[in-house]
């Protein structure tokens, strides 16, 4: 792996973040916190524009893979790691792997609930609440 790569990979996922903490932001600021609009903002643009950044890499061969690199796992991965998820499930099941794509999204949800709460569970016997 060349250093330039991931130093570009890691200049994105701070872009990346950065958006993600000024869209959230925003969305607070003019929606209120009632329900988290930011959130799902970022997972819908997020997946939209990694949709769009793998057709044209992958499928058409547009972006070159060190760019391409850049924009998946750097600055969508700094956005949002659902977009991610999103794009590996349609995919699976694009290739007609229904079952493995619906394992991903029941796995993804149940397991990340899961890992959730024991996690609460751990922080609050940690701290004695």
């Amino acid at each position: 792996m060349a250093l330039g790569r991931f130093f570009f990979v890691c200049l994105g996922g701070a872009a990346g973040t950065a958006a993600r903490y000024l869209l959230g932001g925003w969305a607070q600021r003019v929606l209120g916190t009632a329900f988290p609009y930011g959130t799902l903002f970022v997972n819908l643009i997020g997946s939209f524009l990694i949709a769009i950044i793998m057709h044209f890499g992958l499928d058409k061969g547009l972006i070159k893979p060190d760019l391409r690199v850049v924009l998946t796992t750097g600055v969508m991965g700094g956005f949002t790691t659902y977009s991610s998820f999103n794009y590996e499930t349609m995919r699976l099941l694009q290739d007609g792997a229904v079952g493995l794509g619906l394992l991903n999204m029941a796995a993804t949800f149940v397991g990340c609930l899961l890992a959730g709460g024991a996690g609460l569970l751990l922080a609050r016997f940690i701290a004695g609440a």
